[in-house]
């Protein structure tokens, strides 16, 4: 049996966004700005910050400017911080706050993309095309995302083809990164499989990010089989906290603890102290009045007892 898994993977940690997004609690802006530093001290290099999002729709987002200005004063040294902006005005407060890379977010279903962000899929790119000329003219990084990538909460499934022609666009577009999410959580293996034999044609493994939520346990499956893709970019959330607030009955990232552990014991690195991140989903579990959604956190096992990749080819 050959372990062909790439040797080192990112982590692309939305806990401070998307897992909060969702959380009835809302938690003051020092917790946040906390939470974000202690996950940079856990080694996690690529952090999700915030939304510039309206505050009345997106309450526990409302305080992203003053998290972003404080982290910014902060320094986080190799930290590299992502705001979600859904508009012109959105990127301008990001741009006023001081952070130096977004993400704009389109689906790949049109009923989800009425319901979460008020217009059609193709209305939502062109809204794009202004702001992702003035972020690369402000020297801004811009990643995008697209959602409901196997089935619309409201239109049903959704075609391969569909996600990659959506994602080839925002490719197109600039974007150095195209994430791909599975807001309802409904993917399996067969149909991650079917996705990325689609995607991965016009778009290389390389500028690809897939963001899984656990709603049906099948997330880690999917990355292990991403990874067979050549995939070396995955979005996970601290404690497996949060989920979509336009996508009812499907709560969850998949918990950073429980991927850390998974990439970890196939010999993958990721640059994360998995004890050092179970103690910050622990800490964040206290705030939100929550027991952390993760099998490693319930188990216990955060020292990977396998051996290096080298040895247990040998063994196998």
């Amino acid at each position: 049996m050959s372990l062909d898994y790439p040797n080192k993977v990112r982590i692309v940690e939305v806990g401070a966004r998307d897992g909060l997004q969702n959380e009835q609690t809302i938690l003051p802006t020092e917790v946040k700005v906390e939470l974000i530093a202690r996950l940079a001290d856990a080694g996690l290099r690529s952090i999700e910050a915030g939304a510039f999002v309206n505050p009345k729709l997106v309450p526990q987002m409302a305080d992203t400017p003053q998290v972003v200005k404080e982290l910014t004063r902060r320094q986080l040294p190799g930290v590299d911080l992502c705001v979600l902006v859904p508009n012109m005005k959105g990127y301008e407060g990001a741009l006023e706050s001081g952070a130096r890379e977004i993400l704009v977010f389109t689906a790949a279903g049109e009923g989800f993309s009425k319901k979460n962000v008020n217009c059609t899929i193709d209305e939502s790119i062109e809204r794009f095309k202004p702001i992702l000329a003035r972020a690369h003219a402000d020297g801004m990084r811009v990643r995008g995302g697209v959602s409901t990538i196997f089935a619309d909460p409201y239109d049903g499934p959704v075609s391969p083809k569909k996600v990659a022609e959506v994602a080839k666009r925002l490719h197109d577009m600039g974007c150095y990164e195209v994430m791909l999410g599975d807001t309802t959580g409904v993917g399996t293996p067969e149909l991650t499989k079917a996705l990325l034999h689609e995607v991965t044609k016009v778009i290389p493994p390389k500028d690809l990010a897939m963001h899984f939520h656990n709603t049906n346990n099948h997330a880690i499956e999917n990355i292990i089989e991403s990874l067979a893709f050549g995939i070396t970019s995955f979005d996970s959330g601290v404690a497996g906290f949060g989920g979509c607030p336009f996508a009812k009955n499907a709560p969850g990232n998949i918990s950073t603890e429980d991927v850390v552990h998974t990439l970890h014991s196939l010999g993958i690195d990721t640059g994360v102290d998995l004890p050092k991140l179970m103690e910050v989903g622990r800490w964040l579990g206290k705030h939100l009045n929550k027991e952390p959604v993760s099998e490693v956190q319930r188990n216990g096992t955060e020292f990977s007892v396998l051996p290096p990749r080298a040895l247990a080819e040998n063994e196998l």
